[in-house]
């Protein structure tokens, strides 16, 4: 069900986007004691590779720029099910990014790889908490993991509640 109270349609019950905001393509380079040395294609792979051994279609995007992040997710508008986000420092500022996962009107799953709660206090403010279905971190590269399997499990409950 969405942040609106709506199930999406049977026909695309299946497809979840995946969005990866700034800075997160120099991932395996950037800070390794805080990110690791997993990089953003080994992250994709991984969730691709995840994503079929659990009947889910899978696009994943990356931009530094918060007009093509929100572009993208309103390109998405009723073509998915499910919206997961690393939003990264955008998670503290945009506005953009809240208004258009609202816009959508699908669940979102916010995720990061780090405990925001043991960084910086300015960190621990995100714009799209409240407008989340859940939030995972501080699991590494696994926070993309568990969130796409928790995005399975809403999409499945989902269907079934429209099945009646």
């Amino acid at each position: 069900m969405s942040a609106q109270g709506k199930s999406p349609p049977a026909s695309q019950s299946a497809k979840v986007l995946v969005i990866h905001g700034p800075n997160l393509n120099l991932l395996g380079e950037r800070e390794p004691e805080v990110y690791g040395r997993t990089t953003l294609a080994d992250i994709d792979r991984d969730l691709h590779n995840l994503a079929t051994e659990l009947g889910l279609e899978l696009e994943t995007f990356q931009s530094n720029s918060e007009g093509a992040l929100v572009d993208r997710i309103q390109g998405a508008r009723n073509q998915i099910a499910m919206l997961i986000i690393n939003p990264a420092a955008y998670t503290h500022t945009s506005v953009a990014i809240r208004d258009v996962i609202l816009a959508i009107g699908v669940p979102c799953i916010e995720v990061h790889l780090s405990n925001v709660y043991k960084r910086e206090p300015f960190r621990h403010h995100s714009t799209i908490a409240d407008v989340a279905v859940g939030r995972i971190m501080g699991f590494g590269t696994d926070s993309y993991m568990i969130a796409l399997r928790a995005a399975k499990s809403l999409i499945t409950a989902s269907a079934a509640r429209a099945d009646g």
